[in-house]
């Protein structure tokens, strides 16, 4: 975050009833632009402290995390008012257990009409009530590869991204209007647009940019392997040039890159400045 941006929503205050990780994820995000953001966690926390307690702790930092009992009627209507003195609710609830806390749209925006609700989903109407996570997500996004697992979990990532996004545009409508407006946020949308580019022709496994092409591949080093992304045509004719080699064919890749190391090519990449990088290999 540069500083321009850290103060961006300074007085904005958050209230964020999420758990696992989209929901965390945006409000940190919102966070880290400035806004005041109280994590309000159900008595049992987040399951996400347990399943990753570093990832928890690097999220929740500079969050006011708290644990209430929205089910005991006192603390409810504590929760409500602290709503009530909010810019923005943020929930990962399903919208019948909202309705429970009075804190579907029509409830809260009667009670706190200048209060913003982004709810983040996973899955909109008329699937709202359908079970799922980030694999399920992806599954009907057409994101996986069977039997891999997804290295990472786009789905939530992604909708977290939306949720920001959501959040800041109601903001400004607010500021234009004065009345607070409520977005929906699906997971599984969020992942939809994640497989633009396999619809639409460039990631497929012999679409340019899913191996059709040899200068946008993966080859094997001598001790790994090699991302080489040469796609426009000075990246190219330079990487040729490098390599010393009549054109820029599968094979005659192949061979070449096989014969260096993942380091070695990652220091020709910096001196030649060619877009090579060594795969597999996480950086903290």
């Amino acid at each position: 975050m540069t500083d321009g941006l850290a103060a961006a929503l300074e007085g904005v205050r958050v209230v964020a009833l999420v758990t696992n990780i989209p929901g965390p994820l945006a409000a940190a995000r919102l966070r880290a632009l400035g806004a005041r953001v109280e994590k309000l966690e159900p008595m049992a926390g987040d399951p996400l402290a347990t399943a990753s307690p570093r990832w928890y702790a690097q999220i929740c930092a500079g969050l006011d995390v708290e644990r209430i009992d929205a089910r005991d009627p006192a603390q409810r209507d504590a929760l409500h008012e602290r709503i009530g003195a909010a810019d923005l609710l943020l929930t990962t609830m399903r919208g019948a257990a909202l309705a429970r806390l009075g804190l579907d749209w029509p409830a809260l925006h009667a009670r706190a009409p200048r209060v913003n609700h982004v709810e983040i989903v996973g899955e909109a109407a008329p699937f709202e009530d359908r079970a799922g996570h980030d694999l399920t997500y992806q599954a009907r996004a057409g994101l996986l590869s069977p039997p891999a697992m997804p290295r990472t979990l786009i789905a939530d990532l992604a909708a977290a991204e939306r949720a920001v996004s959501a959040a800041l545009a109601a903001l400004l409508v607010r500021a234009r209007t004065g009345a607070g407006a409520h977005s929906v946020v699906a997971i599984v949308d969020a992942a939809m647009e994640f497989n633009a580019p396999l619809r639409n022709g460039l990631t497929g496994p012999c679409d340019s940019l899913g191996g059709g092409l040899p200068a946008y591949n993966l080859y094997r080093a001598s001790d790994g392997w090699i991302a080489v992304a040469a796609l426009e045509a000075h990246f190219a004719e330079r990487l040729r040039a490098r390599l010393d080699v009549e054109r820029l064919d599968e094979p005659t890749l192949r061979d070449a890159f096989a014969l260096r190391t993942t380091a070695q090519w990652e220091e020709l990449a910096a001196e030649a400045d060619l877009p090579l990088a060594a795969a597999g290999i996480v950086r903290e």
